[in-house]
């Protein structure tokens, strides 16, 4: 059976939760609040067990909570989870440990609220969405998830030609003429990226986490256990050396464009070659913070995602297309109305006349 961990206030012995508003660990019964270093020092003192990875841990899904010995049930993946019974926040600490624990942490710096606050406002300049897109049980499913990125360090460098054109026009008399000049252009530079960040779970696409940028890394802490409380965490299951195909190729698509946008005044580009080499400088693996829900719609699910650090929203909307069919005959006899009453008038005028 795998093990958990939870945080308890260190005064009164209940679930403590981390609080984004605050950004520390408030206890919902006894009002303490805690902030990382307070915790660290407890569990310096009070955890000496030597959280390794044990390989035998690793296939299994069921876990018991240590607040009421409920059973809970959990995916290869997760790292952190709730009890449904109780509410207690469990980490697995088998799935944090080892080759899988994280180095650092960006706290979530937005809470619920805000984040309840934003899917609601979806539905403003929208009049298409479903009514039931942002109903009550919609966004109860609002949850903070630490979602596992690798940051990688690039180090690119190589050379872009291209040919460019400069086009002038000139007139004499009735006479337009039209010169089009040719020009050999050579680029050359190194450049070097700091913190590409790269989604390591396959469970979410990676075009809604890279839609959710910039997370400002100057944030990031140690990582520490007690962040997790009161939300969901997971592990990554995208290798590094995978993970850094995408930053590889992330820092050789900005490394041309960089070298193409210092081709200026032409009135056209045309790249004729590029030799761009990469090797990677350093990498890191850390949990970053998202409030996300899944919608499911006609059949379809549909994803609202938060930056958890800086509030930025991206989501998929459906169409109620009976509104759309709706709207559109509105729109219709709105407008041939309009239309027969101009006609009516005219004529009025032209009998008047």
């Amino acid at each position: 059976m795998g093990k958990v961990l939870d945080n308890q206030c260190p005064c009164c012995g209940a679930v403590l939760h981390y609080n984004a508003s605050l950004l520390k660990f408030k206890c919902e019964y006894c009002g303490n609040e805690f902030n990382i270093k307070d915790l660290k020092k407890i569990q310096d003192t009070t955890l000496k067990e030597d959280y390794k990875e044990d390989e035998k841990d690793i296939n299994y899904v069921e876990y018991h909570c240590s607040n009421c010995g409920a059973e809970i049930i959990a995916d290869e993946q997760t790292a952190a989870t709730f009890c449904l019974y109780c509410g207690n926040t469990a980490i697995l600490k088998n799935k944090l440990s080892g080759e899988f624990k994280p180095s650092k942490i960006i706290p979530f710096a937005k809470d619920k609220e805000e984040a309840v606050k934003a899917f609601i406002g979806l539905s403003k300049g929208r009049p298409f969405m479903p009514k039931s897109f942002n109903s009550k049980e919609n966004i109860e499913k609002i949850t903070g998830l630490y979602v596992p990125f690798w940051l990688f360090d690039v180090n690119t460098g190589g050379q872009v030609s291209a040919v460019g054109t400069k086009v002038t026009h000139w007139s004499v008399g009735d006479t337009r003429y039209t010169k089009t000049s040719y020009y050999d252009l050579v680029r050359k530079g190194t450049m070097q990226f700091k913190q590409i960040p790269v989604d390591g779970s396959t469970r979410f696409n990676d075009d809604l986490m890279n839609s959710l940028e910039p997370f400002f890394f100057n944030r990031l802490v140690e990582y520490n256990h007690a962040y997790l409380s009161g939300f969901l965490a997971e592990k990554y299951d995208v290798l590094e050396q995978d993970a850094y195909e995408s930053a590889e190729k992330r820092a050789i698509i900005s490394s041309e464009s960089v070298m193409l946008n210092s081709m200026v005044n032409y009135n056209t580009k045309q790249v004729t070659s590029k030799t761009i080499s990469s090797n990677k400088a350093s990498s890191e693996y850390v949990l970053l913070p998202i409030w996300m829900v899944n919608v499911k719609y006609k059949d379809a699910y549909y994803t609202f995602a938060m930056n958890g650090q800086t509030g930025e929203i991206v989501g998929d909307i459906p169409l109620n297309k009976t509104k759309v069919v709706l709207w559109s005959i509105g729109i219709f006899l709105i407008v041939f109305s309009l239309f027969i009453l101009a006609s009516f008038i005219i004529y009025l005028l032209g009998g008047a006349v």
